[in-house]
Parts: C-alpha cells; structure tokens; sequence
C-alpha cells in the first residue's frame, strides 16, 4: 500500500501554500512510512520552487510598471501577468490579488490615461476579477469609468459579473464601502443606457434567478444596502449643510445643545425657540415669506408664516426623544415646504426607489425587504420630499396586500412609542395623500389577521377616529367595521362620541347593515350571558366553528365554566364566541386547530380563566407569550407545542397563580 502513495494523496491532507510550507514539512514528517515522507518532500520542494519564481516574477513586474515608458508595452505586461497569475500552481488567493494590487497602483499613479487606455486595462485583467473582488483603488478606477462611459460595451461585458459576484457573496458593505459604490455606479450606468429601466430590471431578473426562490441569500440584502445608501447620497448634501439644516444628532437630542445657528432655519421642527414664537404670535397680522436654500444638488423653499398651532408648541425642556412623525411635522417657524433635487440627484432618486418596487414584486424576496424597512431607514428630508414618498408608496402598498404576517406586521413601527409606516400614511402622516385609501388597505389587511384586538382598536381610536369616521362616512367598508367593533368592544367611553359613531354608521347603507348586525350580536349576547343553562359542556368530535356557534345561539349559557372543545375540528375563529362567556373558566382545546390568533383574542377577555389545555394545537410561542395576561391562570398545558424554553420561563416568572404545567414534548421539557 505505501508504493501507491501519490501527491494528489497528499495534496487532500491539508491545502498547501508556498507561504506556510515549511510549517507543513514538518507536520508531513511525523506520520507515515519512508515512501509518504519523500513523496511530501518531494512536493513541498516543488511547491516551494514555484512560490520563489512567483516572488521574482512579480518584483520584476512591479518595477517594470512602476515607470512605464510606452503604453503598448505595460499592456502587453498586464496581460502576461494576468496569464501566469491564472496559470500558476500555487493554491493562494494572494496569486489573484498580487496583480490586481499592482494595475490598481499603476492606474492611481497615472490619471491621465486615454478612454481606450482605460477599457483595454480593464479587458486584461477581466479574468482575474471572475473570483476576486477588485481591491478599493481599482473599485474607485471602476466608478469612474461608468461615470465618465456608462454607455461602454465594458460596463456590460466586464462590469456585469464583476457586480454579480458582489452582490451573491458580499456579507458586509460597511467593511469595503467602494464595492457598493462600484455597485451603485454601476446601477446608474445602466439606467443611462437607451433602454434604461427596462435593462435595471433584467439585471435585477438575473440576479433573482428563474425560479420562485433567489438561491442567493445575500442577493436582496446588498441590493437594499446599495439603494438606501444611493437615497442618502440624494439628500446628503442638504443634510450636511451647516445653514440648512440641524445635525442628526442634534435631531436626536432635540436641538436643545447650545448651536451657531439660528433659530429661524428651515427644517428646524422640532422645538422652535421660544421668544421666536412669542414673537411671531403677537404681530397683528399674518406675515408670509419665502425662504430659499440652493446647492449643487438640492434646492429647498420655505414658506414660513406667523400663525402657530398650539398643539405643536412644544416645550424646550423636554428631555423625551423626538418622535420621526412629529420631527416632520410643520413647526410655528415653518409652514409649507417643498424640497427639489438636482438633476443628477433626481436620476439617482428614481431609479433606486424603482429598485426597491422591483424587489417588492417578489414574493420570496418581499418578507425580508419588509423587514428590512420596517425601521424606516431613510433621512428625515427624503420622508419631507413629496416625489421620494409618493413613489415608495407603491413598496408599502405591496406590503398591505400581502395576507403573509410576517410581511404586513412590518407596516407597524418596531417597538412602542416609535412610528412606522402605518402612521406614516395614515391621514395626518407627512407621506399620505390619497385621503386615507392606503390606510384603508392597511387597516383591512391588519384587521383581517391577527390584530383584531382592543390594543390595536385602542390605538385606532386614541390616535385615528377622525380618518376612521370619515372614510366609513364615504362609504369604506373595512371603517365601518372598525367603528362597529369599537362599540361592541366597548373603546369609546364617551357617551357623545359613542353616539357620533352610530350617527356615521347610519349614514351609509354598509354602515347601517353593519350597525343592525351588531345590535342583533348584542342581543343575542344579552341572551347568550343571562344566568341560567348548563356549567358543564363538551362538544362532539369534529364539530366546527360553525356548530359552535350555533350551539352557544340557542339559549342561554350565563352559567358554563367548563368547556370541552378537545378532538374537534374548532379553529381560531371560535374565539369571537368563546369570549363571550362570562362565567367560564376552564376551557379544554387539546388536539384542536386553535392557534396563535385565538389565543392573544381570548387573552384579552377571558382574563379569570383558571385551566387552560393546549395539547397537541399549532400554537408557538408568538401566541404563548400573550398568556402572560391571563394571571388567574392555575393550569396550563403545552404538551407537544412549539413552546421554547424561553417563552417558558417568561410565562412562569410573569403568571404567579400557576401550579401545574405540562411542557412534555417541547423545548422546554
């Protein structure tokens, strides 16, 4: 057996390189017989031959291209450096690099090179970049060449696979930011090209692939990071200006630190100064004037009028931290304002913003780009600039029709006391400006999942009423069903409200159908809660939501504490039943398809139910975690659910009553 011992043997031990291999020599010495030990010395010989040549070979190069006399001859040296890089048998990234780091000094050394020059070095080292990203000074040479020639067969040629390559293996921009300029400038060399968008979005095409899911995780990633960054570039000269605008961190701090500039600035919104408003708010009549703010690439204009709304005199001494909304809200320093963008700003803008509705048209790729923009991450002044939020409102328009949680969850804002894109476009938001039709569609897509819950219809009604009478006065169907529920669930307090809302409803033939059904709910809820019937009830297997329905309509059921709804064919749906139960208490759900949704609904009105038995449901733990609501709980049972080991211990630390639990078959066990 050792006589059959060959380099490729060897060579499938370790990966060798002329770099280390004298290290390997002597890790080949200590196994193995006499014939292993000549065949690896025999190869690291070679190998170490080979890495002595290259050395010389490219010190010889880098002198012969550190004064080149004649450009024929360094290009004929290119690509002879190019051949023996590919053709070597060294196994090290370095071989690639080397040349690409020698025609990357070379050009940064000489910039006066000719257009043809240019592209006939670009062709040389083609090959090289095929599996190696260009080093950030040849990234640089790139941009500038698609700025300067974006209609170059290069761009298309060369240029495509090299951003091909980046965009399917980057894993961070932030560490190498001249590949996703290389990128962006790339972008923007095809939409220069005749056919414009149209060869943006076969690009886009190519880089998703033919089937229904991108093989390339960290395609849509760097696709979103090139476009965010383009859209801050749009508006970064205006952001930077020090006589235009405050800082981003004077925003964040509420530009309440002492600064040089003054108070009467455009896009100052959020605590004006306070003897400004003072003495605004004493002239006698209104006083109009236009400010106008220009640069290279943005004109802003300001029309500033004396008039101050109460509700947004803000006090300076608050220490809370803006909210994005109310950053964008008009201050009594400033009334109207409009930005315009340059030309090469606006060409920029659109073809990016018309990236991220490309992408949005993907179904595999549209709940990570929601998740994506859920923080809302773009400046203060694009979210102010009518052009830029008219078009993103197809992306958001994207999300609220898609019947996915995890996509249209991400309209709503991150965390509490922070905005999203619902309150964005919500009537009253700085991006609305249909009167209120995405909202609608917002709102319906929200409601019909997982969020019809009095926390969602609280938030509607403390902030949103007056959109959602409105749009049910003209006659929105999902509004009046808003403002229905609000009644049955009893939102509304005041009594005058109360009745402004019946008034609505009645106002439209859908309000009123709707308003009948409710009265006709209530009745039957009066029937269904009035003392009397059994305590005890369990329903036949395979029932179904609608026999349980028409159970609990036939009589009167004021007195059941235990339901049995175990080996039937029930789903969430039957929680708009069950929490009209007053008196129940123990409830039994084992092997039934009551999932996530019913649980937050009966968590929020079932709050004296003492046993609870999930055994066998699809439940997880984003429907587990609302039963930390649920304090009279004493028994729980999760057998063979989804539960984590972490929703676990949050139940047991925020659910005191709790004594006898069953986690068999899960996480948690």
């Amino acid at each position: 057996m050792e006589n059959s011992v060959s380099y490729s043997a060897i060579e499938d031990v370790q990966p060798l390189s002329w770099e280390n291999a004298p290290k390997y020599c002597l890790q080949l010495t200590i196994p193995g017989g006499t014939v292993l030990l000549q065949a690896a010395n025999s190869y690291l010989r070679d190998q170490w031959f080979h890495s002595l040549q290259w050395k010389k070979k490219i010190y010889k190069y880098k002198k012969v291209l550190s004064n080149p006399s004649r450009w024929e001859v360094v290009l004929k040296e290119i690509r002879t450096l190019v051949d023996m890089a590919l053709t070597s048998p060294l196994q090290d990234d370095s071989i690639n690099q080397a040349p690409l780091e020698i025609v990357s000094k070379l050009l940064s050394e000489n910039t006066n090179l000719t257009t043809q020059e240019h592209e006939n070095i670009i062709v040389a080292i083609a090959p090289l970049l095929e599996n190696n990203h260009p080093p950030p000074d040849l990234c640089e040479f790139f941009c500038k060449h698609c700025r300067e020639r974006p209609r170059s067969m290069v761009v298309i040629e060369v240029f495509t696979p090299v951003v091909q390559r980046i965009l399917k293996h980057n894993m961070d921009f932030g560490k190498c930011p001249r590949l996703r300029l290389f990128t962006q400038e790339y972008i923007l060399a095809l939409n220069e090209l005749n056919a414009g968008m149209e060869v943006v979005k076969k690009f886009i095409q190519s880089m998703h692939g033919p089937t229904g899911h991108c093989p390339h995780p960290r395609v849509l990633p760097n696709l979103v990071a090139v476009c965010l960054a383009a859209i801050y570039s749009c508006y970064e000269e205006f952001i930077n200006s020090r006589d235009n605008s405050p800082s981003l961190k004077e925003i964040r701090n509420g530009c309440q630190q002492p600064c040089d500039r003054k108070p009467t600035l455009p896009l100052r919104l959020l605590h004006p100064s306070p003897d400004l408003v003072s003495q605004e708010a004493t002239l006698s009549e209104p006083r109009l004037k236009s400010v106008v703010v220009a640069s290279s690439e943005v004109h802003v204009e300001v029309e500033r009028t004396s008039t101050a709304k109460p509700a947004l005199t803000a006090s300076t001494g608050n220490d809370s931290e803006p909210n994005l909304i109310d950053c964008l809200m008009v201050s009594p320093a400033c009334g109207t304002m409009s930005i315009e963008l340059g030309p090469q700003a606006g060409r920029t803008l659109g073809c990016h913003v018309e990236i991220l509705k490309l992408l949005s048209d993907y179904d595999d790729w549209r709940p990570s780009l929601a998740s994506l923009l859920q923080p809302i991450p773009f400046p203060k002044e694009a979210l102010a600039h009518e052009k830029f939020t008219k078009e993103l409102k197809y992306v958001i328009q994207r999300f609220a029709e898609d019947p996915r949680q995890e996509v249209h969850s991400c309209l709503l804002s991150v965390r509490a006391g922070k905005d999203g894109w619902f309150q964005l476009y919500s009537p009253g938001g700085v991006a609305c400006d249909d009167d209120g039709e995405l909202f609608a569609s917002m709102v319906h897509i929200l409601m019909g999942s997982c969020y019809k819950t009095k926390k969602f219809l609280l938030s509607l009604a403390e902030n949103k009423l007056g959109p959602c009478m409105l749009l049910a006065l003209r006659g929105n169907q999902t509004m009046a069903e808003i403002l229905c529920l609000m009644l049955e669930y009893n939102i509304i307090d005041n009594n005058d409200t109360q009745l402004q809302i019946i008034s609505t409803l009645e106002s439209t033939d859908v309000g009123k159908r709707m308003y009948e059904q409710l009265c006709d709910r209530q009745r039957e809820l009066k029937e269904l809660q009035r003392k009397g019937g059994p305590t005890r009830l369990t329903l036949p297997s395979k029932s179904t939501d609608a026999d349980l329905a028409r159970l609990l309509s036939s009589g009167s059921f004021g007195n059941l504490e235990n339901l049995s709804l175990a080996f039937t064919n029930v789903t969430s749906a039957c929680a708009e039943h069950l929490i009209k139960l007053p008196s129940l208490k123990q409830l039994n759900l084992w092997s039934t398809q009551f999932g996530d949704a019913g649980l937050r609904l009966l968590s929020e009105h079932l709050t004296m139910l003492q046993v609870l038995n999930l055994c066998e449901t699809p439940v997880t733990d984003a429907g587990l975690l609302a039963l930390s609501s649920m304090k009279s709980l004493c028994s729980l049972n999760m057998n063979s659910t989804k539960l984590s080991a972490d929703t676990y211990e949050d139940l047991k630390a925020k659910l005191p009553n709790l004594k006898e639990v069953d986690v068999r078959y899960t996480e948690a066990w």
